[in-house]
């Protein structure tokens, strides 16, 4: 058996490591082998060394509730800071099922179809790890959520992705590209809605189109649902609740952003017990388990559904506050329906400052703003016919406090173009 399993040679004719294979996938791998930071490492490293502020990365600036950190630190001073089960401890996984239930009506059994990850980004890397080889195609949307594209490479599988495309309804699925892009060789449908980094909830017609593709070429559907209480107006749609899906898909989600917990890392899965099996029988070699205090808190915050109502009103009004400074400033908006983040075309702010793209932008906005941004380039494959159509765009976040959001909007006044 071969050691080292490449995907396929690389640029000089020679196999890949595994490792080398994740880097490129990612991006992140230069021709003579050399390995990139990440934009987002880039980026950051931009706003501590230029006092700019980051709205590049989406992590908040304050605290969950509470009430969560206290029961955390119960459990703490009670003695659970030892390895928790391996598959999470039962209140947590009984609290998935019940969240699952109250909300989507979905009965899942917290015992078999239940698995606690060390985040979402686990949970979704695992589950590719798991259920995928070389010479099976993954297909994403793009743009794509980065990790997406480095579990692929990972895997040894094959990347392929369908469009979503701006309008003025938002970024759109393209249905028909979807299709084509769909083959024989599909094993596997990696879905994101709420979708970083476009902020799109993708609609019942369109996640019907993604379901339709799976059922025909018998793929497994994984669905990243970690904003899925963090929308403005749009009703989310578990692709687990659509007939026929729930025994092919597996749905993923976490406490991060729900109650603004992202460095505690409790995410989970759940779905037909024969794939939890299957990506537990890899996580266990990951991981194995972690934040044995955090889970029972965790628990009891997926029983609250009031502080994820009031962060989503809160992201709804700060969103507004960022979208307002950002259309002041020249750029073209489009207006998230959820998440995080907010696209926008900076095409005529390109014009006037005389940059070439959303890369040059987010490098000279420090100095020209004081203000950090990721250029919607870092999600979307180099040279794809997404990418040349996004090149001018750039993500914002808004997931700061709100003078934190007026202060950036009044730096990137000075960026604005007279509007027609």
């Amino acid at each position: 058996m071969d050691a080292h399993p490449s995907p396929g040679p690389d640029s000089s004719g020679r196999g890949q490591d595994r490792w080398q294979a994740t880097a490129s996938a990612a991006g992140l791998l230069a021709d003579d082998g050399s390995v990139a930071v990440t934009i987002f490492a880039e980026m950051s490293a931009l706003a501590v060394r230029t006092g700019a502020i980051n709205l590049g990365q989406g992590f908040p600036d304050v605290d969950g509730p509470e009430y969560v950190k206290q029961a955390a630190i119960q459990a703490i001073e009670a003695g659970r800071n030892q390895y928790a089960p391996g598959d999470g401890v039962p209140e947590l996984r009984q609290a998935v099922a019940d969240h699952q239930k109250r909300h989507y009506g979905l009965d899942v059994d917290p015992d078999t179809e239940v698995l606690v990850t060390t985040g979402a980004t686990e949970a979704l890397t695992a589950s590719v790890l798991a259920l995928t080889r070389p010479g099976d195609e993954v297909l994403t949307l793009e743009p794509f959520y980065d990790s997406h594209a480095a579990a692929i490479g990972m895997s040894g599988a094959t990347h392929v992705t369908a469009p979503l495309v701006p309008g003025p309804d938002g970024f759109r699925l393209d249905v028909e590209a979807l299709r084509a892009a769909a083959t024989d060789r599909l094993r596997m449908i990696l879905l994101n809605s709420p979708h970083n980094p476009t902020g799109t909830v993708l609609t019942r017609d369109e996640l019907e189109a993604v379901a339709a593709v799976a059922r025909e070429h018998d793929a497994i559907v994984v669905t990243d649902e970690v904003y899925e209480h963090l929308t403005f107006g749009a009703e989310h749609i578990p692709v687990s609740t659509l007939p026929g899906m729930a025994e092919r898909t597996l749905t993923i989600s976490s406490s991060g952003k729900t109650f603004s917990f992202t460095g505690w890392k409790v995410g989970w899965l759940h779905g037909p017990a024969d794939l939890v099996t299957a990506v537990r029988t890899v996580k266990q070699y990951l991981t194995y388990t972690s934040g044995a205090p955090f889970q029972p808190a965790i628990a009891q915050a997926l029983a609250d559904d009031d502080t994820p109502r009031d962060l989503a009103a809160s992201l709804a009004s700060r969103r507004d506050l960022l979208c307002a400074g950002l259309e002041t400033a020249g750029f073209e908006v489009t207006r998230p329906a959820g998440t995080y983040f907010v696209m926008a075309d900076a095409s005529a702010v390109l014009a006037r400052l005389g940059l070439r793209d959303g890369v040059e932008l987010c490098r000279r906005l420090p100095e020209l703003a004081g203000v950090v941004a990721i250029p919607a380039s870092a999600f979307c494959r180099a040279g794809s016919p997404t990418a040349q159509a996004l090149a001018n765009h750039v993500r914002f976040t808004f997931v700061k406090r709100e003078e934190v959001l007026r202060d950036a909007a009044t730096r990137l006044a000075g960026l604005g173009v007279p509007l027609s």
